[in-house]
């Protein structure tokens, strides 16, 4: 899983507070239930961390995990713009868009460049054409 890394340092720290409250017992109220989830998103960071691919992609304009994608699929004039990560790997950055690059879409445009196109099946099987427009690192596309 590709991770920028602001995002890695924010699960590491989620993952370290979590830790050291469950060491202090400070969150064991006795809700059994909310223990648990403590104890499943511990899991959770834990393997997010250990498998984290961590870098800022190149601006070479070819579709990589952490890239910003616009692409345009056949048959229509609008483009769509998206961020080729998973959810751990997003930046709070208003309305973008997530697209896992294991998804049939993101296996598609791995690898793509500006103004290739690509076909990938739909999960109904249904086959689907996309052009990238574009692919810029996420970093680049964060102002303020």
């Amino acid at each position: 899983m590709w991770l920028s890394r602001d995002a890695h340092e924010r699960v590491a720290d989620e993952l370290a507070a979590l830790l050291a409250e469950r060491e202090a017992g400070t969150a064991d109220t006795g809700d059994v239930s909310a223990q648990e989830q403590r104890e499943m998103r511990i899991r959770h960071l834990q393997d997010v961390v250990r498998s984290a691919v961590v870098h800022e992609p190149p601006d070479d304009g070819v579709a990589e995990p952490g890239m910003v994608l616009t692409v345009r699929f056949d048959g229509d004039d609008d483009t769509e713009t998206f961020l080729l990560g998973g959810r751990e790997g997003a930046v709070a950055s208003g309305d973008l868009e997530l697209c896992s690059p294991r998804s049939p879409l993101g296996r598609a445009l791995t690898g793509a460049v500006g103004g290739e196109r690509r076909e990938y099946a739909a999960p109904d099987g249904t086959r689907m054409r996309v052009t990238l427009v574009s692919a810029v690192p996420h970093r680049s596309t964060i102002t303020g």
